[in-house]
């Protein structure tokens, strides 16, 4: 009987730990911005990320085609962009309130694919978070505009890296995930460099962003593989959608990052909408690889 509930832990629990290890690499990596810049940091993460998972999964073993190829080139990018355009925005806003404002990509992609008339409910919620965080209007809360822009951004590619991953779900998934963080990394990798310059090839920075790309990537999508071998699909997604509410308490916890009751609201709005779409999604929206991989 133990062993029976632990089998059953031990899939919730992965989850559970990816989602704590995202939140902690990029409390870390935000720690590299006065050294780096946020460009360098991506590239620090992207980077070493590209090169750990290529080290596991050797991704040479598996063929190719040119299709398949050219749906990798697009996921690689929309997976480099999300990761860069992410950390810009945690220049000015909070840890917390940035992922709830991504989370808005992924679920922008999960209404526009069901028809169900509950998904009204959910969609309510998370227009309800994110009007809660705009910075619109008297009640506005006090966000920084562009910070807000980039993390919409974010969403916009977080999206597009799902609609895009779904094209190559029958490959392996560490075949596409190490290929598709390669491509990331050819994409954002020069920006980073341009930004830092030598900065970035100190040996303590190097060190420091080699640790946060494992905490960051390597570890999260491990756990995450362990997780969708033996959870089904609405269960994962109800778990990853505390990925905001960690973040926040992270963010306070690490960062020292203080947030209002309405933003602890909107973060919870969001939370529910994930949940409640992930709870009520049909079969097609099935996730085929580790989507939270650079959070």
């Amino acid at each position: 009987m133990h062993a029976h509930r632990w089998t059953q832990a031990v899939p919730l629990l992965a989850v559970l730990g990816s989602v704590i290890a995202l939140g902690i690499g990029t409390s870390f990596a935000k720690q590299l911005f006065p050294l780096v810049g946020s460009l360098g940091t991506t590239a620090l993460r992207v980077g070493f990320s590209a090169v750990l998972l290529v080290v596991l999964w050797r991704p040479w073993r598996w063929p190719l085609n040119r299709v398949d190829a050219l749906s990798l080139l697009r996921y690689g990018v929309a997976l480099g962009f999300m990761n860069l355009l992410f950390y810009m925005s945690l220049r000015t806003i909070p840890f917390g309130l940035a992922v709830a404002i991504e989370f808005s990509g992924p679920l922008a992609v999960a209404m526009f694919s069901s028809r169900k008339p509950i998904d009204f409910l959910w969609l309510a919620l998370a227009v309800v978070g994110l009007g809660l965080l705009l910075p619109i209007g008297e009640g506005a809360t006090a966000l920084d505009p562009e910070g807000v822009a980039y993390a919409l951004a974010a969403a916009f590619c977080w999206g597009s890296y799902i609609v895009f991953g779904k094209r190559v779900s029958h490959l392996h998934a560490g075949h596409s995930v190490a290929l598709g963080l390669t491509v990331a990394a050819i994409a954002v990798v020069p920006l980073g460099a341009w930004q830092a310059g030598a900065a970035l090839l100190q040996p303590s920075v190097l060190l420091y962003g080699l640790g946060v790309a494992a905490i960051s990537s390597a570890i999260p999508i491990s756990l995450e593989m362990v997780a969708l071998k033996r959870l089904p699909q609405e269960a994962f997604g109800i778990m990853t959608s505390m990925e905001p509410a960690v973040a926040a308490v992270l963010g306070l916890i690490m960062l020292d990052e203080h947030l209002s009751a309405l933003q602890w609201l909107a973060i919870v709005c969001t939370m529910l909408a994930a949940a409640g779409s992930a709870m009520t999604a049909g079969p097609s929206a099935t996730k085929s690889v580790p989507a939270d991989v650079v959070m």
